[in-house]
């Protein structure tokens, strides 16, 4: 590449970072993946190069590829796009050396830490007095005779990547206590101590969740969308959303404001929420500071995420935007086997599938 040309270097290829691919391509920017799998994005006609490394899970070897990258294939001044969660933490801790050689729209540790850790994320949150799910924080476990609520009870990692990687799972459910018990113990062999939460299940399905999705800088949202995500899969704890449509909730961006603004957010972000059909509240679940699932959405609805961040990045005007209610996005390779699940269930008419 020309050493003036300016483009987007996207770190993972899976899926959603393809819709990265493709937004940026469209409007004429070159894009080189990165990626540690074989996956789909470096197989996309927008992409300029693609190259296969060894390991994007440690901070290390992910500061040492990219340096050597934008000198080896001349990325130098391009914008980084990261698709997974430890890559955000990889850039955020090492920023200021990144920043030598890229243009790097992750923000600092000092934002990146309330997301990146789901303790900081509910103790915020009930500071600015934002709606969580009753939660728990076992040392030991002896700590799980303090938990004064029935099951069923979610197991859940305080850092999900230690836990993903491990379990290919996002959380794990129990019914009763001794399955409690034994989750637990199962959960503590595998990630660090303290880092295990138990939390109420929300009741309700993938159709009770939503989320606050924007582009966000200088204490406001340039770019914003509120979707409903309809199905997810798994269904109970979904890792990724198999059917969304975009809504309007103005709660949702309210409280989605209130937190972004005390944690002085930029940049590209997904905040999850479960309505809580007892009592009728949202309630805050997680926040992803990085390109989420069906962010592609956005475009089709009016808001092109992708391309907003990089017209920032470099020093282009950007348009307040915001995405109109009613559009859908689906993904058939896992919403087909997710909705055949819930028909059998009785949980979904097949009518209404189709």
């Amino acid at each position: 590449m020309s050493a003036d040309v300016v483009g987007a270097v996207v770190l993972g290829g899976e899926f959603h970072a393809l819709g990265v691919v493709r937004s940026l391509g469209r409007h004429g920017v070159p894009v080189f993946v990165i990626d540690d799998e074989c996956s789909i994005s470096r197989f996309s006609r927008y992409v300029t190069g693609a190259e296969r490394v060894a390991d994007l899970r440690d901070d290390t070897r992910i500061v040492e590829t990219l340096l050597d990258m934008a000198s080896r294939e001349r990325l130098a001044g391009w914008v980084l796009y990261p698709a997974r969660d430890e890559i955000v933490a990889a850039l955020s801790r090492h920023r200021e050396v990144l920043q030598g050689a890229y243009r790097v729209p992750t923000p600092g540790w000092q934002s990146v830490q309330w997301v990146w850790d789901k303790r900081n994320t509910y103790r915020l949150a009930s500071e600015l007095g934002i709606p969580t799910p009753r939660t728990w924080y076992p040392q030991q476990v002896e700590d799980l005779q303090a938990i004064d609520l029935d099951p069923p009870l979610a197991i859940k990692p305080a850092i999900k990547e230690h836990f993903i990687y491990a379990t290919k799972a996002k959380a794990w459910r129990a019914d009763d206590r001794e399955q409690l018990r034994t989750r637990f113990l199962e959960a503590a062999a595998l990630v660090p101590a303290g880092e295990i939460m138990i939390q109420e299940v929300i009741p309700g399905g993938g159709s009770q969740q939503y989320a606050y999705c924007a582009f966000f800088k200088d204490g406001r949202a340039v770019g914003s969308m509120t979707v409903r995500r309809r199905r997810q899969h798994p269904p109970d704890f979904g890792r990724a959303s198999t059917f969304v449509e975009t809504v309007d909730v103005p709660e949702i961006e309210e409280l989605s404001l209130r937190f972004l603004r005390a944690i002085g957010y930029y940049g590209l972000v997904e905040v999850e929420y479960k309505l809580d059909p007892r009592d009728g509240r949202f309630k805050l679940l997680d926040v992803n500071a990085r390109i989420w699932g069906y962010h592609t959405l956005g475009a089709r609805a009016g808001v092109d995420f992708s391309y907003l961040q990089f017209l920032d990045q470099v020093g282009r005007p950007v348009p307040v935007c915001q995405c109109r209610p009613d559009v859908r996005w689906i993904r058939l390779v896992t919403d087909l086997p997710t909705s055949l699940v819930e028909i059998r269930s009785g949980r979904l008419a097949w009518r209404d599938f189709i």
